[in-house]
């Protein structure tokens, strides 16, 4: 879970239905005491950090259900990921910054393309570097809550007690 990826994941398939998954894990919830919540949606478990340990950089764990018609097999999908509203908010500051380097490149090789000086342009070396900054923040922010992903994980391993490779 040291990867460069912004939301670690994995795929498990297994021939136990879904309630059963989910009973396991939510009888190692109430056997233990654990620092986690449940969020119980159809296709849908979601186990985060209680509101009292939560930071901001807390992850959740998301995990979905598929099963295909006709296969016993069924398909759990996880994935680390950060509270919804931190994701959100490093989505739209990442939008803006396209947004805002496209308009800034048309306007400033548009003025280039007609022989006039373009110095707008320098904004767009600063915008680079502030997507770079952007994304070591969230590499940092995911350090930060690297204790509490390795606790879901291994509450997850032992709940269903299997080991599980994170791609």
């Amino acid at each position: 879970m040291t990867s460069f990826r912004l939301r670690p994941r994995f795929q498990i398939q297994t021939e136990e239905p879904e309630d059963s998954i989910v009973s396991k894990l939510r009888s190692k919830l109430e056997s233990d005491n654990h620092p986690f919540d449940e969020v119980v949606i159809p296709d849908h478990y979601i186990l985060k950090v209680k509101s009292a340990d939560q930071h901001y950089w807390s992850p959740q764990l998301n995990l979905k259900f598929t099963r295909e018609e006709g296969d016993d097999t069924l398909l759990i999908s996880g994935r680390y990921e950060p509270h919804p509203n931190v994701w959100t908010l490093f989505m739209i500051l990442y939008l803006a910054i396209g947004v805002l380097a496209l308009f800034i490149a048309v306007l400033g090789f548009s003025r280039m393309s007609l022989g006039l000086a373009a110095p707008i342009l320098w904004i767009l070396p600063v915008l680079a570097a502030l997507a770079i900054f952007l994304y070591v923040l969230t590499q940092l922010g995911q350090k930060l809550g690297a204790e509490q992903t390795f606790d879901l994980h291994h509450f997850l391993e032992e709940a269903i007690g299997r080991d599980i490779h994170i791609d």
